[in-house]
Formats: C-alpha cells, structure tokens, sequence
C-alpha cells in the first residue's frame, strides 16, 4: 500500500477552479435557504474488484493532494468557503465515497473547497464507551482511504470529553462558520450531533438561513444486494460477525483489513509444516468471525503475498482460550517477519473453526485449506 508522508502532500492543483470570492457574505451565485432542503439521492462509485484492487486495494488518486488539518485554532483557508460533510466516516465505504462524490461535485461547481470533517476517535467511545462499536479502520487507515477519494482537506478534531458536551449551536458557530467558513452542508437525512443529540438537519438550515450557507441532506446509499437497507458502517459489521467477507468486501469497495504487528506465538504452526505470523490486531478493531480465510498479506515494504488466515482460539489445542488469535500462513514465502507490521485482507471464507482428533487429522485440513485458497486467490487475479 502506498504511504504518502505528511511532508510529501501537496496543496490540491486549483488551477482549473475559477478564483473563490474573499468575503464571505454575498457567495456569487449563493442564496441562503428559505426552508428544509429537498433530499437528494446519491449513488455509490463503481468499484470492480479486479486482479489490483483484490490485491492491493485501492490506489491513490493521480495528481491530487490533500490537506489534514488537526486543528481549528484559527481558520485554515481565510477568506475562502467550503463545502464540507460530517461524520465519523468509519471503513470509508461506498456509502461514504458516494456522499464524498457529492461533495466534490458541489465544490467544483461553486469552486470552493471539499472537506471532510471528522474525529479522532469514535464518538460513540466517548458518549456511551459501554456499546461503541469495533472499528472498520484504525485513523491511519481512515486517513488514507480519504486521501484516495480526491477530497481537498480532511478536517480531524479531537472528541473528549469537554467536546462531548458542547452544544450543537456553538459547534456549527465556532466550528462549521467562523473557522471553515461553510458554505454547503452535506449530511445524511438522520444526521445528529452535539450534546444529548440536539443537532440535526432542522437546526443546521435554522442557524444556515442567518449564516450564509446552505444544507443538503441526502439519502443515504441503498444497497445492490437485495437487502432493503442503506450501506452502513453497521451492515458491515454485521457481515463480518457473521464471516461473510464478500458481503463486507461488496459493501466496503474493497477486502475487509486489519493491521498489526507479528509477535512470538508458540510455534506450533512451522512444527506442523505450516508456519504462520501471528498478527495483534488492537481489540477495538471490528474482525470477522472465528474461521479460516483465504487472503492477502502486506510486509512493511510492500510485498504482497497470498495467505491462509486463521482467526480462533484453537481448540484442539486450547479448551478455554480467552481471545482469538490471527495467525497468518504465507504462501510461497519463507522468511523471518517477528516485529514487523502486517496488513491482513480477508477474501473468502472457507470453514468454520472446529476441534480435531489429533495431529494428522489437523495436517490433512490444513492441506486442503491451503490449496482451496490458492485456487480462490489465482481465480481473484486471474
């Protein structure tokens, strides 16, 4: 996957955007809402899974840069209006990519900035750490999948507890108006925020219509697969829990990953003849269900390889196992990878974990499970 280094970002090529108004009041073209906005319907990117995609996910944007700003101290673009969308934008999927398309698209048009503007953390850990959900992606996987969507500047806030109560008044006039200078709003329908929940559409287009900016509120994205629900960051977990990958992988645009560094485990793998990394993913990260995958692997440099992936607790091994274990078998590689960060993407699922009788029934398995995601990943590239 490719890193770009914060030093490396290069401010976004404006040169095609007609030059931007410097007050603030009065937008050429813009008139204030008069009432709710009319909903708009986006739709989500086509995204083909193909032979690149399956192995390395997706790749950057040709020639466009983006900017992350980590704070609000004083107002990042003076003078200048944006066109921002607000979320905690978990797993970056499509329904996120599509409201991101939208963004872009109205920014052209009133050649203003797009910004994403997000948080350093889930809200949910902060407001109710009790139910917060598992993460999609960690913030520098967030961070990247933004960078790929061609937004302008990707705003990070941080959220503590002092944010947590801030009203949603002062957070649309300090945030959204004196330091980013909004000049559209695009949010989901049922968009809530700010303390107890008291922002929403109607108080974003109330204070809009004396602050110079407008709302779109948007349906949110319906799904291709039959089910009647929108993509959601919810829909995926639930896929996951449920080990469906390709579900997930239909939802998110690309193979579900998770990431961390191999450590020491008991070795038990290389004595059957199918050495395997151990991965620590972070316990908030969301995983799929307990079972074997077939998938992809990235070193720290890049090298992709195929895999085996077992995610369980052994019980063949271990009758009470208190977490599961990711344990990777590269194919085709032999080397050392202890302390190096990995990148773990899950393709298909092949089986459910389960106990066996002793060591040649666990070999015999391991055998077929190998070869079955050999056969899968060859007909991914293929």
């Amino acid at each position: 996957m490719v890193v770009c280094p914060q030093s490396a970002i290069a401010a976004p090529d404006r040169s095609s955007v007609r030059p931007l108004r410097a007050e603030r009041r009065g937008f050429a073209g813009f008139v204030p809402s008069e009432g709710r906005s009319r909903a708009i319907r986006v739709h989500p990117p086509v995204v083909t899974l193909g032979p690149r995609s399956v192995a390395r996910c997706y790749q950057p944007v040709a020639s466009q840069g983006v900017e992350v700003i980590t704070s609000l101290g004083q107002a990042p673009w003076p003078g200048e209006r944006t066109i921002v969308t607000i979320g905690a934008y978990d797993g970056v999927h499509l329904g996120h990519q599509a409201v991101i398309n939208q963004v872009r698209a109205i920014a052209d048009e009133a050649g203003a900035r797009s910004v994403v503007l997000t948080f350093d953390r889930h809200p949910a850990t902060v407001v109710r750490p009790e139910s917060a959900p598992p993460l999609l992606t960690n913030n520098d996987q967030r961070l990247e999948l933004l960078r790929k969507t061609g937004i302008d500047a990707t705003v990070v806030l941080s959220f503590d507890e002092h944010q947590s109560h801030e009203t949603p008044e002062s957070f649309i006039q300090r945030v959204l108006v004196d330091a980013l200078g909004v000049r559209t709003i695009v949010v989901g329908e049922d968009f809530h925020f700010g303390r107890d929940r008291r922002g929403n559409v109607d108080l974003l287009e109330k204070i809009g219509r004396t602050n110079d900016y407008d709302v779109r509120p948007i349906h949110l994205v319906p799904r291709i697969d039959g089910v009647d629900e929108p993509i959601s960051s919810t829909a995926i977990r639930r896929a996951l829990a449920g080990g469906d990958v390709t579900r997930a992988s239909s939802l998110l645009g690309r193979l579900h990953e998770v990431r961390g560094t191999v450590v020491m485990g008991d070795q038990r793998g290389r004595l059957l003849g199918f050495p395997t990394a151990n991965v620590a993913v972070p316990s908030t990260v969301c995983m799929p269900a307990d079972g074997v995958y077939a998938g992809w692997y990235e070193r720290a440099n890049g090298d992709v390889h195929q895999c085996a992936i077992n995610l369980g607790r052994r019980p063949t091994f271990y009758e009470h196992a208190d977490h599961s274990l990711l344990e990777a078998h590269l194919l085709e590689f032999t080397g050392d990878l202890y302390g190096e960060l990995a990148e773990v993407r899950f393709a298909h699922f092949l089986r459910s974990e389960r106990k066996f009788d002793g060591i040649e029934a666990i070999v015999a398995q391991l055998t077929v499970d190998v070869q079955h995601a050999r056969d899968l990943l060859a007909a991914d590239v293929g």
